[in-house]
């Protein structure tokens, strides 16, 4: 019988091509199936304010009531026109001519009020609903173009809720577009430098785009089903967060597979290798960030409460691209990956820190030299910063705030409240009592800021449903207003103290109202949580409890810091007008989330180290060891967050400073010099309390250092 165990390993060396070879076929299936869904995310999105809404919020109730009194599926577009020396007749020909045609037809209500001239005579409104059930942002969009060719002098915009929704629509359009591509080409940009390879930078980024693709299929197929409510805000975030995870986790793992390849000739017992250290620390990133996010399912605002499972998707379509794809790509490629500075097998050399991390060598020499005074100056520097969060503005902002630049629906705004009623077009609604509806009509027409307020009638007298009826009230200020929201904040106030009036106020300010209150909940709820959540992780990793709080206080400090910096720009050269009490919640959410990432990158490496050669020595090697690959994931996190300010949003706008400021603080200063330099300080005692902090230092030179991050 012939020996088999001379053939045995042929089949072992066919299946290390073979298996990498199916993932990458597996991969470019999923692929093809689920990539092209990032760019129909747009189509099941919803930008409507009252959608963002729980079903228990006042405005909402009252939205539901409404239907039994008026079509609720119209959104007011309001036409504004304006000539500076005075509306002509051919004026107002051409408004009513130009939209009298459109009353009933697709996408449009039944009916078009006549052009109203102002008091001034320099202006006219006309009230043009739009069905909601359709596409009111490209119903809008064909109204402004019949009203492109207005007479000489002229000046028209469509404004009101329609008008702002067809704007919100124009600025996310540029999320499957403009954000993928800037993002695609500052991280392809920062790895090409990074390591001055022209492949392995678009094998990182095809990862990420599987990632994103894989991620939008999932997004798209749960908001089709309704389990999801997606936003354009939700989805620049996720293809924001897809990039820059998916690029941080390649980093990982890649930095480490360069690193074996020097100490390892075989490029598949490298890889195997290298898949076995960066598993770890990347599965908990990858928990805490998923932990983190879905804190916002306890949100009040459907909005926040579904960003929680849109970026937790996105995190797991990254942790999947970036260990099964990357793997199997840079298994084929080898050391081909990294041309032309390709690795050499060279144990020898790998094993010399010297060699490969000598500016990381002299920070973590430095620190270990004089911690306390590191630690000491840098928490001043951070304090410093930090001092200037509570003038951080978040109160909330006007929806025509919203936008960055100029938009035709501001401008419209703007030139209304010039001449009319700033709130006609654009009512608020009380529903109360029948028996009770006198009296509080009375209350809402003394109410400041109200112009006028009326019964909507049925015939001659005030209709009633189910023993409900409703007042339809003109506010003197922009219904998009903050000004306009605390005027029916005073109505709710004043219709409570009508007896057995069971009033109820919404409207489109309402909406706002209660869009801005519920942002506020959350963020004072959520808040604390994610800290709860954040710490328990963990501990759990660390098998520590003082280490976690003071990792958790570094990145709490950093996240003030960076709010700091913000209120004096945002305040100051920026001039933005304040900022929705949203983006500090979710900044929280993201710098927690992902800035704790950087400290778990070091310290499961410094405790890995520690459990050889103690504390001292493991944090001198965790931190020559991670230095270089750690920052460069951050520098490629924070550019890819910096690239949502492409989005002419103030909101994303804001988000996009406040995460990538808030990154770079916790890579250069918290992870560099403050955790280590209190690590050393405090010595073993950090790890309390697991046997670890009993641990002794076994010398107090470090020795030399393998990139193991």
């Amino acid at each position: 019988m012939p020996d088999k165990t001379v053939s045995s390993p042929r089949p072992t060396r066919r299946l290390r091509w073979l298996i990498p070879a199916l993932l990458l076929l597996g991969w470019l299936i999923v692929g093809g199936i689920t990539g092209p869904f990032a760019g129909k995310l747009a189509s099941v999105a919803s930008n409507d304010n009252s959608s963002f809404l729980p079903a228990s919020a006042e405005s909402t109730q009252v939205q539901n009531l409404l239907a039994d009194f008026q079509d609720t599926d119209e959104i007011p577009a309001i036409v504004i026109a304006e000539r500076s020396n005075g509306i002509t007749p051919g004026d107002l020909d051409f408004l009513r001519t130009t939209t009298s045609d459109l009353a009933g037809t697709p996408g449009f209500g039944p009916a078009v009020s006549p052009p109203i001239p102002s008091q001034d005579g320099q202006a006219a409104q006309v009230f043009v609903p739009i069905q909601s059930n359709d596409e009111p942002a490209d119903t809008v969009e064909l109204l402004r173009d019949k009203l492109a060719n207005a007479p000489d002098g002229l000046t028209v915009a469509v404004t009101g809720p329609a008008g702002q929704v067809a704007d919100l629509g124009e600025a996310f359009a540029g999320i499957d577009g403009l954000l993928l591509l800037v993002a695609g080409a500052v991280v392809i940009l920062i790895l090409i430098v990074v390591y001055r390879s022209p492949i392995l930078p678009f094998v990182v980024v095809i990862s990420a785009v599987f990632a994103l693709g894989l991620a939008s299929g999932l997004v798209y197929f749960l908001t089709k089903q309704g389990v999801l409510d997606l936003n354009g805000q939700s989805q620049g975030i996720l293809f924001i967060l897809v990039f820059g995870a998916a690029t941080d986790y390649a980093l990982l793992l890649v930095s480490r597979y360069r690193e074996e390849l020097m100490a390892t000739e075989d490029k598949y017992s490298a890889l195997k290798q290298a898949w076995r250290a960066t598993i770890e620390p990347v599965s908990a990133s990858a928990g805490t960030v998923i932990a983190g996010v879905l804190c916002l399912l306890l949100s009040d605002l459907n909005s926040n409460k579904s960003l929680g499972p849109v970026a937790a998707i996105g995190i797991v379509a990254s942790f999947l691209a970036s260990m099964t794809f990357l793997p199997a790509a840079l298994a084929l490629l080898g050391r081909t990956a990294f041309w032309p500075l390709r690795p050499k097998y060279a144990p020898e050399t790998s094993a010399d820190s010297g060699a490969t991390h000598r500016l990381w060598k002299r920070i973590a020499d430095t620190v270990a030299s004089k911690p306390r005074a590191i630690w000491a100056g840098t928490l001043i520097v951070l304090l410093i910063g930090a001092a200037f969060a509570p003038t951080f503005k978040a109160d909330g902002i006007a929806s025509t705030d919203f936008f960055m630049g100029t938009v035709e629906s501001v401008e419209g705004a703007e030139i209304q409240a010039e001449h009319f009623d700033a709130g006609s077009g654009t009512p608020t609604y009380v529903i109360a009592d029948q028996a009770a509806g006198p009296a509080v009509l009375d209350v809402v027409r003394g109410t400041d800021g109200v112009a006028n307020a009326s019964f909507s009638t049925e015939g001659d007298a005030p209709k009633v449903v189910d023993g409900k009826v409703a007042i339809t009230a003109t506010l003197t200020d922009n219904a998009e207003s903050l000004a306009a929201q605390d005027t029916v904040s005073d109505i709710r106030s004043a219709v409570d103290s009508v007896p057995n009036a069971d009033a109820l106020v919404g409207g489109t300010t309402a909406i706002d109202l209660d869009t801005r209150e519920a942002s506020i909940h959350d963020r004072n709820l959520i808040i604390p949580i994610v800290l709860i959540v954040v710490f328990l992780v963990l501990v759990a990793l660390l098998r520590s409890v003082l280490a976690p709080a003071i990792l958790l206080a570094t990145t709490v400090l950093s996240f003030a810091t960076t709010l700091g910096v913000a209120a004096l720009l945002f305040n100051g050269p920026f001039g933005f007008p304040g900022a929705d009490p949203v983006v500090p919640l979710f900044a929280f959410v993201f710098l927690v989330a992902l800035g704790i990432d950087y400290n778990i990158f070091l310290m499961t490496r410094v405790r890995e180290e520690a459990l050889r050669h103690g504390t001292r020595i493991g944090m001198i090697r965790g931190l020559t060891a991670t230095g270089g690959v750690i920052t460069s994931a951050g520098v490629v996190l924070a550019a890819t967050f910096a690239a949502l300010a492409v989005i002419p949003l103030l909101f994303l706008a804001q988000v996009a400073f406040l995460v990538a400021f808030g990154v770079l603080i916790d890579t250069l200063i918290v992870r560099t010099l403050l955790v280590p330099a209190l690590t050393l300080d405090i010595g073993r005692k950090i790890w309390w309390p697991s046997a670890l902090a009993k641990t002794k230092d076994e010398d107090t030179t470090p020795e030399p250092v393998l990139d193991k991050a």
